[in-house]
């Protein structure tokens, strides 16, 4: 059912858009563009928000590569109701830019910490029955048993979404996205080498991990999510 005060809220921003264009007005139209698109996609997907007192908490734990999409996934959950943790803010919070204000090979020692800090974070969380989406791309079976573990035992509900993405397409964001790597946390300088790289050391999930596949649309996420309400 469609909630007629959205309704009103999409006819006004139309009505906004379609004024700042005859008038020529390229910022206020280009605003008016994001906040109607925003408001039609809360018509499109549920609110996670609602009867969340008769369900576990729910924790989205990604599995992909960089340049995946895992980062856009997360923001448009938030929209819905869940709390983004991103390991890699944390690490340019902490650490600074990887690669000039701390050596690229000692990405994985400085990142554990952070991991282990989040963790707690996602259990405070789900404690107070807050949904969750970790964004982070865990590339193997061990850690993606650990995290499903610790979500399990925090009393909420593990949802793995695995997002498989072309190397072409992924190398192709990660060089647009490169140019922001000195400003932007979400922006990891990497090369095509690095990525050919990484490849040789990323496990998709198997038909052994309880999984679902992203296939570009939110609403896929949200409907398992919404639709899972006694588990």
């Amino acid at each position: 059912m469609v909630d007629d005060t959205l309704t009103h809220r999409l006819e006004h921003r139309l009505g906004a858009l379609l004024a700042a264009r005859r008038f020529g007005d390229r910022e206020a139209c280009e605003l008016h563009e994001t906040e109607t698109i925003q408001d039609a996609l809360a018509q499109r997907l549920p609110d996670m928000s609602q009867d969340r007192t008769a369900r576990a908490p729910r924790c989205v734990l990604m599995s992909a590569m960089p340049g995946a999409g895992k980062t856009h996934l997360a923001r448009l959950l938030v929209r819905h109701g869940l709390t983004r943790l991103c390991p890699d803010e944390e690490m340019w919070r902490r650490y600074g830019h990887y690669g000039r204000d701390f050596p690229r090979g000692e990405f994985r020692v400085r990142e554990r910490p952070v991991l282990d800090d989040l963790a707690v974070e996602v259990k405070k969380l789900l404690a107070k029955g807050r949904d969750v989406v970790f964004d982070h791309g865990f590339w193997t079976p061990e850690e993606r048993a650990e995290w499903r573990t610790l979500v399990t035992e925090a009393g909420g509900f593990p949802l793995l979404v695995y997002l498989p993405v072309p190397h072409e397409v992924r190398w192709a964001r990660i060089k647009e996205r490169n140019q922001r790597a000195t400003v932007d946390a979400n922006a990891i300088e990497f090369s095509e080498e690095d990525l050919m790289r990484f490849a040789g050391r990323f496990h998709p999930p198997t038909a052994d991990e309880p999984h679902i596949v992203y296939n570009g649309q939110p609403e896929s996420v949200l409907a398992e999510l919404w639709d899972g309400g006694s588990r």
